[in-house]
């Protein structure tokens, strides 16, 4: 269906691609991977002919029709969600937008003159809405908002007035219900919770069309793509397997490569150590001009190109007292909605509480309450003795000075600490080399999170509260977290949609259901193995 054949693609000064070459075969699902920076949105804006190769070719087979949905989703004013969702479908769309204006009309006492002509109108644009499947397709948009964890009222609200993240969620679902003969989706599992993530995952392995797509989620890749593109140095190296197998598959093909990289070394020195010996001699003339053009011919095996792996020791947090946390009847609510009532709830020293709920269970607000961010309307909440905490929300990042560059914010909340320390406190968060010079005001989103998260870490407190804290975060970078996370012997309450982070790092489980809280002891693969599901109302 696409096919790209001996690609060359240059970026300024960066050269992304160097005769690559990979193709999408009808109905595959490919995962595309590779280090930040290394082309795949590029790749993407390639195949959708925004941007055209250097040198060899794209090729789209006829007829083909493709869905792109990217993270810059541009202005959605004035429309419903559900409006803006089904102006992806195409020209049933167009006749969506007249049938709703001829409603308008028919219902505007200034027209009442032109009540015929507008029912007649009206009467013919029906009947042409019906013939494309237009209800069906309004009940369909309806439904993959829902997947996608909408409400009604936000279905039929002002997309205009939703957040970001939200604004994400109708371009997605745009493209779900377009249906494209070829889907390309360029980090779809950001911005969404649990229950959406595991709901997309199912509609793409029921989606019959080609896939093509990015994701920082390794749960998600393993569940959906049986096949891993995988762009380094240039080239396209294409894996038959998911995401776990080509892990595996590349670690064993480096293990391999060095090796054999080892072998011809010391080949190579050993013929080296002959020549070197008996070049003068000339009873040894003609064995070293045999070895010397040996040498030549031979073609040298390169070492694994190693990606690099960040890591980070923090420092041990101070011990807290035993009881860190303590909300007692507590009761929260917003205007006449109550999200707690009678709340009780404990954490102790050393526990990990992962926090798990549908959209608008009360999450957020539960670590707001903790965090000291919101106060409770009854009840009490109280931090314990020698309890040091530090909360990260997506509001963290909003702290940052604009005019500061990265390597100031983390100078100036650590002024004592050595500037190799920094400079390796920031690379492991995404700011190698020159980056940490880069100012506040123009870091992305997911940059100032990471800055904000790395600036919350580098002097643990010994309880963190954390509000998604793995969104923005790249894979190299998610790992490192969790394996500084699991050596870190403080307190722990956190909400997450990453399931490799909820199961590598949660001891206890707060589910927040409609009939209440329910509390479980051991991990998240505990739950998952208990209640059968891995998030609330949604079997694993």
């Amino acid at each position: 269906m696409i096919r790209l054949d001996s690609v060359t693609k240059q970026n300024g000064r960066q050269l992304l691609f160097v005769e690559a070459s990979a193709a999408l075969q009808k109905g595959e699902k490919i995962g595309l991977v590779g280090p930040n920076g290394a082309g795949k949105t590029t790749l993407f804006r390639l195949v959708t002919g925004q941007e055209a190769p250097d040198e060899g070719q794209v090729l789209v087979d006829r007829d083909v029709s493709i869905g792109f949905f990217s993270q810059d989703v541009g202005e959605m004013a004035g429309r419903a969600a559900v409006a803006e969702v089904m102006d992806g479908a195409g020209p049933v769309s167009a006749v969506a937008a007249e049938l709703a204006e001829l409603e308008t009309a028919l219902a505007d006492p200034d027209q009442a003159d032109e009540l015929d002509a507008i029912l007649e109108r009206f009467g013919e644009v029906q009947a042409r809405f019906e013939e494309l499947g237009g209800y069906a397709l309004e009940g369909r948009a309806r439904e993959v908002l829902a997947g996608l964890g909408f409400t009604q009222a936000m279905m039929d609200g002002d997309a205009g007035a939703l957040s970001g993240g939200w604004k994400m969620r109708v371009a997605l679902a745009r493209i779900l219900l377009m249906r494209p003969d070829v889907m390309l989706l360029d980090e779809p599992s950001n911005h969404l919770d649990l229950e959406s993530l595991i709901w997309l995952e199912q509609f793409l392995a029921n989606y019959d069309g080609a896939l093509l797509m990015t994701s920082h989620d390794r749960e998600f890749m393993n569940r959906v793509v049986g096949k891993v593109i995988e762009i380094d140095g240039g080239t396209l190296t294409t894996y038959s397997g998911d995401y776990a197998f080509y892990e595996a598959q590349r670690a064993l093909n480096e293990k391999q490569q060095q090796a054999q990289f080892e072998r011809q070394q010391a080949m190579l020195s050993k013929e080296v150590a002959f020549i070197e010996r008996f070049k003068a001699r000339a009873s040894h003339a003609a064995q070293v001009q045999s070895r010397v053009k040996k040498l030549d011919k031979i073609e040298r095996v390169e070492p694994p190109r190693r990606r690099q792996s960040v890591a980070f020791d923090f420092p041990p947090a101070p011990r807290s007292g035993d009881d860190v946390a303590a909300l007692r009847q507590v009761r929260k609510g917003y205007g006449g909605r109550v999200i707690y009532d009678g709340l009780d709830f404990m954490v102790r020293r050393r526990e990990r509480w992962c926090v798990l709920g549908v959209n608008g269970a009360g999450k957020s607000t539960l670590l707001k309450l903790v965090a000291g961010v919101t106060p409770p309307d009854e009840g009490s909440v109280a931090v314990g003795g020698s309890v040091r905490m530090g909360y990260f929300a997506q509001h963290a990042m909003e702290t940052l000075d604009g005019e500061q560059t990265v390597f100031e914010v983390l100078e100036e909340a650590f002024p004592l600490a050595a500037q190799g320390s920094l400079r390796s406190l920031a690379g492991c968060f995404g700011f190698p080399g020159d980056d940490v010079g880069k100012r506040c005001r123009v870091l992305s989103g997911g940059e100032k999170a990471r800055l904000a998260m790395a600036r919350m870490l580098y002097d643990p407190p010994n309880f963190l509260v954390l509000d998604e804290p793995t969104n923005h975060l790249d894979m190299a970078t998610k790992e490192m977290l969790v394996a500084a996370l699991a050596q870190y012997e403080g307190t722990m309450l956190f909400v997450s949609h990453d399931r490799h982070f909820l199961a590598a790092l949660s001891t206890r489980v707060l589910e927040l259901t409609p009939d209440g809280v329910q509390q479980y002891g051991g991990g998240y693969t505990e739950y998952v193995a208990r209640t059968g599901q891995e998030a609330p109302g949604l079997h694993a």
